[in-house]
């Protein structure tokens, strides 16, 4: 350990009997917005209540500065997984300032997304036409309200995260909470039009069944679907899938918000070789720049134009400037294969540390977003505790990692360093049968909860 400590020795540890800058207009934050901040996942209650440095004021690499000049490596969500290739990458930053000097909007139209657009095309030749948005939840909602225009049917199956449009969360209307083994517990559907009940229906990832019955009991229109999260296809489930919506004229739309670009340069579907008729991708292809595009076969992309889907910062300079540099730079350094080493490290890691200390945990991939579950009842005062103490340490940690091009090899030797102490201190804590003593203020939530 003890090269791990000369390393953060140079840090200002926390200490956890107050509070700096960022903690401090965290507080303020809740009072003047509701949820405190734009992104539930990015809530400080979601990591470490009361301790966690909620803002920053420079990210660079895969550093974060806080409001109080504290540094950490950031070894969590990257920006929740947009910036694959870290933060302020500066081919991408290079490309961005260029379209601000050339003014980022018009009345005109930008040529950028017509280049945008023959690049995506040739990653995929099963694409024809495309569509721009400027984030994951409204592409989505584009991409259904595309399919139902197509298919002239209301009802939606689906599996996976998909954003937080009415499509999408009429699902709990009515219902104990459907969304809790599909994403996260807790979500209410308070405003929502009670008159969706029953248009969007779940079911989970490689359940073959489920659908199958779904598409017997309802007249579906539209099957959407993450193509792979944490759990690769089983049994040719997604052509399964494909043969089913095949077979009842439904529209299948692939959601790769999250998987799209970082396991795959233009998409994870590929691998599996099904074709998908709408693919959506966001996140990871512009490197932390709005950007967001909703891909498909001509005929299918063509029912948009029977539909009214129009919006003005759809059309400005930077998103598409953003994805152009990130998806050349892809593929030139190919990203993906550097992201998967890197994550193939911290899941080995991860296992050998857990079994030095005697810690239960199983590790899932892919590696691109590697994670790992502790296998006891007090998971969250578990999380907490690591958290805290990865905190103490210089990082920024929770049990997933959003891998990006900027981590190095040295950067997950001092991680694992770390981690390797912290989870000694984990197993102590359960055999003595203090967690919760152990933590230094509130424990983290675990779904979606009101904030006071």
């Amino acid at each position: 350990m003890e090269p791990l400590r000369r390393w953060y020795s140079s840090i200002i540890i926390m200490d956890n009997k107050k509070t700096g800058k960022s903690q401090q207009l965290w507080r303020k934050a809740k009072k003047l917005i509701p949820g405190g901040s734009q992104l539930l996942s990015k809530r400080a209650e979601m990591f470490l209540p009361e301790q966690w440095p909620a803002y920053y004021k420079k990210a660079k690499g895969a550093e974060v500065t806080d409001l109080d000049g504290k540094k950490y490596i950031d070894m969590s969500l990257m920006g929740v997984g947009a910036c694959v290739l870290g933060y302020a990458d500066p081919d991408v930053d290079k490309a961005v300032k260029k379209a601000i000097d050339a003014g980022s909007m018009s009345t005109l139209n930008v040529p950028e997304e017509v280049e945008l657009a023959e690049l995506l095309i040739s990653l995929h030749p099963w694409i024809e036409m495309v569509r721009y948005a400027r984030t994951g939840g409204e592409a989505m909602a584009v991409a259904v309200r595309i399919a139902r225009a197509y298919s002239k049917k209301s009802k939606v199956a689906f599996s996976g995260y998909h954003g937080w449009h009415d499509w999408y969360l009429s699902t709990n209307i009515g219902a104990k909470d459907n969304l809790a083994g599909i994403h996260l517990a807790g979500l209410e559907p308070s405003g929502v039009p009670k008159e969706l009940k029953d248009t969007s229906i779940p079911f989970h990832y490689n359940d073959i069944e489920r659908l199958r019955a779904i598409v017997k009991e309802h007249d579906i229109g539209a099957i959407v679907l993450e193509p792979m999260r944490h759990q690769e296809p089983k049994d040719g489930f997604l052509q399964e899938v494909r043969k089913i919506a095949d077979r009842i004229g439904a529209v299948l739309v692939f959601d790769e918000i999250s998987s799209g670009f970082r396991m795959q340069v233009g998409g994870i579907h590929a691998k599996f070789g099904v074709t998908p008729d709408i693919a959506v991708f966001g996140k990871a292809m512009s490197n932390g720049y709005p950007m967001a595009v909703i891909t498909g076969k001509k005929r299918f992309m063509e029912a948009a134009q029977g539909t009214f889907i129009s919006s003005t910062y759809w059309t400005e300079k930077i998103g598409p400037a953003a994805a152009l540099a990130t998806i050349k730079k892809m593929q030139e350094k190919d990203v993906p294969a550097h992201i998967d080493k890197i994550g193939k490290m911290i899941w080995k890691g991860w296992e050998q540390a857990a079994k030095k200390h005697g810690l239960g945990i199983v590790v899932e991939g892919p590696t691109a977003l590697v994670n790992f579950a502790f296998k006891y009842k007090n998971v969250l005062e578990l999380k907490t505790l690591f958290t805290q103490e990865m905190l103490r340490l210089g990082f920024l940690a929770v049990p997933i990692v959003y891998v990006s091009y900027a981590h190095t090899e040295e950067h997950v030797k001092k991680y694992l360093a770390a981690v390797d102490e912290v989870f000694g201190i984990l197993v102590k804590a359960i055999k003595d049968g203090n967690v919760r003593g152990k933590i230094d203020g509130p424990v983290c939530h675990g779904g979606f909860e009101r904030l006071t």
